[in-house]
């Protein structure tokens, strides 16, 4: 099916209006408007707004949603270890982006939900003994990349991690499409077990797209997220606003989106 030339650009502003913290200061500026004119229940809309906004930058909101649709169970070590001898496998590693150009390196590199993924996957694929693979293309709004993921990552996985990638899909710009070109690869190859590498937040919406394109090809998918918590919830610190906090609430916003949206 064939996209409007400027998907790419509207897709970017309807995340941009949808994800956190916009819609909460677009509700707070909307509270304080209605206070100014005199309405008593504006000031409480711009505190509930207020305190969403501070909410939703912390890591016990992020744990809340993990939760809430069921995080994905954790592969344990004691798991990979029993992968060793099973020759049919391969460990692949879901794109997450890479960044264009980055000066200290003078080279794309991965960003850090991608290089979080590529050290797990890599551990696993060392402990296992199985192959690595890497899909990842340049995605719908990535629209300042000249070079695809797979590429970046590839030197990447062979330069810094010594394990240069056994298969590396570069077409793809989206979870289906990471499952529709990766998958037949592996199965020509001979590959009847996949791990499959991505973050919690992601593990339920990819599990939905691999498992639908592997069933014809008699593959099975083995889920190992990566980005879960132990706890999340019982620390000060993790109801203070931070980064990771941030970043993990976007993500879990991001990808509900995305798993209505069917992408």
């Amino acid at each position: 099916m064939s996209l409007p030339l400027d998907y790419s650009g509207f897709k970017s502003l309807l995340l941009v209006i949808a994800l956190p913290p916009v819609p909460m200061l677009l509700l707070a500026a909307w509270g304080g408007w209605r206070l100014k004119r005199g309405r008593c229940w504006g000031g409480w809309v711009l505190g509930v707004s207020l305190l969403a906004t501070w909410l939703s930058a912390t890591e016990a909101v992020g744990e809340l949603l993990s939760r809430s649709i069921g995080p994905p169970p954790l592969l344990s070590p004691a798991a990979v270890d029993a992968l060793k001898g099973h020759g049919d496998g391969a460990v692949l590693v879901l794109g997450g982006g890479v960044n264009r150009h980055v000066p200290e390196f003078g080279a794309g590199a991965p960003t850090r939900i991608t290089a979080r993924r590529l050290a797990y996957g890599v551990w696993i694929a060392r402990r296992s003994g199985w192959p690595l693979a890497f899909t990842g293309g340049i995605g719908w709004t990535a629209t300042e990349l000249r070079q695809p993921e797979a590429e970046i990552v590839s030197r990447v996985a062979a330069e810094d991690y010594g394990l240069p990638l056994r298969w590396a899909e570069s077409s793809s710009r989206d979870t289906r499409e990471n499952a529709a070109h990766t998958l037949p690869l592996l199965a020509a190859a001979g590959v009847k077990q996949i791990v499959l590498v991505t973050h919690e937040a992601h593990m339920r919406r990819a599990m939905r797209a691999f498992e639908a394109e592997a069933a014809p090809l008699g593959l099975r998918i083995l889920p190992a997220p990566t980005g879960l918590l132990d706890d999340g919830l019982t620390s000060v610190s993790d109801w203070c606003p931070s980064t990771d906090g941030f970043e993990r609430v976007r993500y879990h916003v991001y990808e509900t989106l995305a798993w209505w949206a069917g992408r």
